[in-house]
């Protein structure tokens, strides 16, 4: 190291855990720390929630074990996280009830009401669904909250102590005329900002938490999945991304909207580019549930992967789907259960774990055919996040999709994005554009291999049809609890 080193700290408050990263600005990674959270379902049918206190602890542990040497010095702080996420805060900033999190499905009335009101659907709406699930069953709550925030302006919020709504460039936000007159009071919702604009300053209460320096700018974030597209490289039309994370998604570059179905298209964080995008429930999550609650944990990831690449691709005709919670893009529905279809008697554990393994790419496939039939083409694809650090897994994902795979040289691209988004913010680098060519980069490139394409074709036939043949027989047996 230098003796003077400049260095932008991210944080990327994920669905289970925090990732804390200090980044130089060649994009190098100087430190990663992580710390854990449960999610509660237990409130009620459908319901997901966090406790921001537990966000909170998990933040200052990892940001405390960086270890950041005297001699490195942070220029800026960025910040992410999981949404849409509702966090209620009352004038202090401390939280009024638990986080209401993107998993959660309680308030689909009121997502009607406010599309009726605003003419704005889908993940455009951000938190407000939840808020006005708060203002209409829990008016107690309600009356404490000062603010409605998303995850990412929460975690500003506790760095700097200041209020703001970070969005992207030409983000489509409901007007507040109809959301007031869906019954959210206006004054509730924080200032919007643009993001990469300096919120405030770490607090001396904050800094002393995290044992950094007192008055480091905080850059307004955004969410997760626009973090990765910046930490993954994406630039120009059809570079896409898998993030890889617990979740599950695919998203990708395009020089104009279009309409496919399951997608969201919005604008993304760059000048003259859309987001077509579309996030899964829980594909990320699978091969850990069979790990750890069918295996009982007796055998590790990487052994279980080698066992799963020992079998033929399609394992051997076993199909699973991963709707362990739910599903959300391509079939939206809350109660969608998982499948596992195509046993025999020769099928064993390594098949079962490459079922799992080829479903997260179909997966990518289901929600891409429509993005492709709707005239979207993708150049390459980023494999992120701790799935990308397996060459097993990559390759299946190029197999199945028949997409080139890149695999980026830091995986945890979202707190990487929000890095390079504090770079920018604090003028440390020019502009967005500029920042990625210099702090991103691609250590390996897989191409797909066309003797396996039939094999996939098939099995991608029987996936996307396993859904609708199922689904009636499985509803009937009973509530669905996640």
């Amino acid at each position: 190291m230098s003796a003077r080193q400049t260095a932008f700290l991210g944080l990327d408050l994920g669905t289970t855990e925090v990732k804390a990263a200090l980044v130089g600005l060649d994009g190098r990674l100087l430190g990663l720390a992580r710390g854990g959270y449960g999610l509660d379902v237990s409130g009620g049918q459908g319901w997901a929630e966090q406790d921001p206190g537990a966000w909170w602890s998990a933040v200052v542990g990892a940001v405390r074990a960086l270890d950041i040497p005297d001699e490195t010095g942070i220029a800026g702080i960025g910040v992410d996280g999981h949404g849409p996420t509702l966090v209620a805060v009352d004038a202090r900033g401390e939280p009024t009830r638990p986080a209401i999190t993107f998993l959660d499905t309680r308030s689909s009335a009121e997502t009607d009401a406010l599309t009726a009101a605003t003419g704005v659907r889908g993940w455009s709406l951000g938190g407000l669904p939840a808020a006005l699930w708060v203002e209409r069953h829990e008016p107690e709550v309600a009356a404490a909250t000062c603010w409605y925030l998303s995850t990412w302006d929460w975690l500003a919020l506790r760095l700097s102590g200041i209020a703001a709504a970070s969005l992207v460039r030409d983000e489509i936000v409901p007007e507040r005329a109809g959301v007031a007159a869906a019954g959210i009071p206006v004054d509730r919702l924080a200032v919007p900002i643009a993001m990469g604009e300096v919120v405030g300053r770490l607090t001396t209460a904050a800094a002393d938490a995290l044992e950094l320096r007192p008055g480091t700018p905080i850059v307004g974030g955004t969410v997760d999945a626009f973090a990765s597209y910046i930490g993954a490289g994406l630039l120009d039309p059809g570079d896409a991304y898998d993030p890889g994370g617990s979740a599950g998604g695919f998203g990708v570059y395009w020089d104009r909207p279009v309409e496919a179905a399951g997608a969201f298209v919005t604008p993304a964080p760059l000048p003259g580019r859309f987001s077509v995008g579309a996030a899964m429930a829980a594909t990320g999550r699978a091969l850990d549930w069979y790990r750890d609650a069918i295996l009982r944990g007796t055998i590790t990831t990487e052994a279980l992967l080698a066992e799963a690449a020992a079998t033929p691709p399609g394992a051997d005709g076993l199909i699973f789907l991963p709707y362990l919670a739910g599903e959300r893009s391509p079939i939206w529905d809350p109660d969608a259960r998982g499948v596992l279809a195509g046993l025999t008697l020769r099928h064993g554990r390594g098949h079962v774990a490459r079922a799992i393994v080829e479903a997260s790419a179909l997966a990518i496939r289901h929600v891409a055919t429509p993005m492709l039939a709707a005239g979207v083409r993708v150049t390459a694809m980023r494999a992120c996040g701790g799935p990308a650090r397996s060459a097993f897994w990559n390759a299946v994902k190029a197999d199945v999709t028949g997409f080139p795979v890149l695999v980026p040289d830091v995986l945890e691209t979202a707190v990487l994005g929000s890095a390079i988004v504090a770079a920018v913010g604090t003028g440390a680098r020019p502009d967005l554009p500029s920042a990625i060519r210099a702090m991103t980069h691609v250590t390996e490139r897989i191409e797909p291999r066309g003797e396996v394409m039939p094999v996939y074709d098939r099995a991608f036939e029987a996936y996307r049809g396993l859904y609708p043949a199922t689904a009636p027989l499985l509803r009937p047996l009973g509530g669905f609890e996640r």
